[in-house]
C-alpha cells in the first residue's frame, strides 16, 4: 500500500513537473498514421519530459467537447489539430487563443499558408501540413519550350509560367512531335472538376463561384477550347495521370500530387514537378490545410513545445514519408532525402511560395458537394466537347452553382471570400 501511494505521489510531483499536453486531433486516425504519430510522440516526451496524450475525434465531438470545457472554464484539451475551415468557426466562436507572438527558430512558414491562419486579426492556428495537386512534366517537354519561357521559369512558377505559355507549349510540342502530350485526368474518377472550380476558375476570375458566368469565366471557357486542341483525346478515359506519364502517352499532366506519385516513384530522373501556370488573376490552386491551435485559457508553455516539434523540418520530412502531407516550413525541403520524395516536395512548396498565389479552398457543401463538381464538369462537356456557347452554358448553370450555397448554408471558400 505505501509503495502504491509513493508510486501516485511520483507521478504526481512527475506531472506537475514536466507538464502534460492533451492533444486532440482530427488527423492522423487511421491505424497505421495513429501508430506513426504515438511512436514520434514517445520521443518527444523522452527527449523532454513533457508527456503528450494523443487523442482522436471527429470534428463534430471535438467541436462539442472544446465547447463545453470554455464555457465550463475547465481546460483539458490544451493542443488542437484540425482542417483550416474548422479552425475558423472554432475561432468565430472564441474557443481558439491568439498565438501571433508564438515564435519559432529556425524555421521559415511558407508566407502564403500562414496568410490564412489569421481570423479578425488573431492569429488561431500555426501551419502543420499541407496537400494539393500540381503538374508533372516530363525532361524531354523542356526542348519544345516557346520562345521567352525557361525551364526555371517553369520550375519556380514565374510570372512568365502563364496559361497562355502552356498553350503555346502544348501547341509547339503538337507542332514538332505531332503527338498531343498534354493530359489531364477526365475519366468518370478523375479529379479534373477540381482543376476547373479550384485553379483555371480563380486564374482567370479571382473566384471558384461567384463570378462563374463572368466576361473573365466566358475568356476562361474560350482559353479552354483552344487549349484542348492539343490535349492526348484519351484524357476523357484516364481517372489518374501516373500510368499516362510513364507509358509517355503525355509529357505534362495536372493532378493531385497522390495519384502523380507513382509516376515519380518509378522513375524520379525523368520527371519535376512543377507549380501551375498563372491565368490574369494570378495562380489558383487548392491547399488542403491543418493547422495546431491552443484553445482559450490554455497554458501555452507545453504546447508550444509539442507545436515546435511537430514542425520541425525532420519532423516534417517524416510526415511527409509516413503519411504523405507536405511540409510547411521551407526548410524541410533540404532534410527531403534525393529522389520521388524531393521531386514532389520541391514542386508542392514552389507552388505555395509563388507570390501571386490565389489560393482555393475546396467548399464545405455537404451533400451538395457532388451536385457542385458535377456543375462545372456539365459546363465543360457543353462547351469544349459539344461546341455550345460559353455565354449562353454559364449564364444557364450560374445561378445553378449559387443556388447550392444558398440550399446547404454553406460559407463562401477562398477565394471567394475575401472578395467582400
Amino acid at each position: 500500500m505505501r509503495k502504491w501511494l509513493f508510486f501516485m505521489v511520483l507521478l504526481i510531483v512527475a506531472g506537475l513537473m514536466f507538464g502534460k499536453v492533451n492533444f486532440a486531433s482530427t488527423q492522423m486516425t487511421p491505424a497505421a498514421e495513429r501508430e506513426f504519430m504515438l511512436n514520434k510522440l514517445v520521443e518527444f516526451s523522452k527527449k523532454t519530459g513533457i508527456g503528450v496524450e494523443f487523442l482522436n475525434f471527429e470534428y463534430p465531438q471535438l467541436y462539442s467537447r472544446l465547447q463545453a470545457e470554455i464555457r465550463a472554464g475547465k481546460n483539458t484539451l490544451n493542443l488542437i489539430a484540425d482542417l483550416q475551415g474548422n479552425l475558423y468557426i472554432m475561432a468565430s466562436e472564441g474557443f481558439l487563443s491568439d498565438l501571433k507572438d508564438l515564435k519559432f527558430e529556425g524555421k521559415t512558414f511558407i508566407e502564403t499558408l500562414e496568410k490564412f491562419a489569421y481570423v479578425k486579426g488573431e492569429k488561431v492556428f500555426i501551419p502543420w501540413l499541407q496537400a494539393t495537386y500540381v503538374m508533372a512534366v516530363n525532361k524531354k517537354a523542356f526542348d519544345y519550350l516557346p520562345r521567352g519561357l525557361s525551364k526555371e521559369d517553369v520550375i519556380r512558377g514565374t510570372e512568365k509560367w502563364t496559361y497562355d505559355a502552356l498553350l503555346e507549349w502544348a501547341k509547339n510540342i503538337y507542332e514538332k512531335t505531332k503527338q498531343p502530350l498534354l493530359g489531364f485526368p477526365i475519366g468518370p474518377k478523375g479529379l479534373w472538376h477540381r482543376f476547373l472550380h479550384g485553379y483555371i476558375y480563380p486564374s482567370f476570375t479571382g473566384a471558384q463561384a461567384l463570378k462563374f458566368d463572368s466576361v473573365r469565366a466566358v475568356e476562361m471557357w474560350n482559353y479552354l477550347k483552344e487549349l484542348f486542341k492539343y490535349v492526348h483525346p484519351a484524357s476523357s478515359t484516364w481517372d489518374g495521370m501516373a500510368d499516362p506519364l510513364l507509358r509517355e502517352e503525355v509529357w505534362i499532366a495536372w493532378d493531385h500530387t497522390a495519384r502523380l506519385k507513382p509516376a515519380i516513384v518509378e522513375k524520379p530522373n525523368d520527371f519535376v514537378v512543377v507549380p501551375v501556370p498563372r491565368g490574369p488573376m494570378g495562380r489558383g490552386y487548392i491547399i488542403v490545410l491543418v493547422g495546431l491551435a491552443i484553445p482559450k485559457g490554455a497554458d501555452f508553455e507545453e504546447p508550444a513545445k509539442v507545436i515546435d516539434f511537430l514542425t520541425s523540418p525532420e519532423m516534417q520530412v517524416e510526415i511527409l514519408k509516413n503519411v504523405g502531407f507536405f511540409p510547411v516550413v521551407q526548410e524541410a525541403v533540404g532534410a527531403v532525402p534525393e529522389g520521388a520524395l524531393r521531386v514532389l516536395a520541391e514542386g508542392v512548396i514552389n507552388q505555395s511560395a509563388t507570390k501571386d498565389s490565389v489560393v482555393s479552398f475546396i467548399p464545405s457543401l455537404g451533400s451538395k458537394s457532388g451536385e457542385f463538381t458535377e456543375t462545372y464538369r456539365m459546363a465543360f462537356t457543353r462547351i469544349v466537347f459539344q461546341g455550345e456557347d460559353p455565354a449562353k452554358v454559364v449564364k444557364e448553370l450560374g445561378e445553378r452553382i449559387r443556388q447550392l450555397f444558398k440550399e446547404s448554408g454553406a460559407e463562401l471558400p477562398e477565394p471567394d471570400a475575401s472578395l467582400f
